[in-house]
């Protein structure tokens, strides 16, 4: 015997429609939603092509990595798929010497001295 839920309410149900209208109205005022309406949904070096099923694989980069600077022509963006842009910005890192602080290449310091009884070893 299964319980039917009772619908929502009218008032919440606009609260939440209103809410979700309003994320939407947000998120068209970011960076990535206007490039994604400008440019065509194709990567700027590898030119993979994109659709509505795999374009979170579609990333918008700064060209001069500077996050902050979007002008709204979008002439500091480049649509990249997230392969490219993870090249480019390995690229980048090396041509500068500024390295993502990322986990992965951190390095622990050794905490153990290989030659520690070499010394006597040697003396045999």
């Amino acid at each position: 015997m299964s319980q039917k839920s009772s619908p929502a309410p009218s008032s919440t149900l606009d609260r939440i429609v209103a809410q979700a209208r309003r994320d939407a109205e947000q998120r068209e005022k970011g960076y990535r939603e206007r490039a994604l309406k400008m440019y065509p949904w194709v990567c700027g070096r590898c030119s993979r092509e994109f659709t509505r099923a795999n374009l979170v694989e579609l990333t918008v980069h700064h060209r001069n990595h500077n996050h902050d600077d979007n002008p709204a022509d979008g002439s500091n963006w480049e649509l990249l798929c997230v392969y490219c842009h993870d090249n480019e910005h390995s690229r980048y890192g090396d041509h500068t010497g500024v390295a993502a602080n990322r986990a992965e290449d951190q390095v622990a310091a050794a905490t153990a001295n290989p030659f520690a009884g070499l010394k006597d070893l040697l003396k045999r």
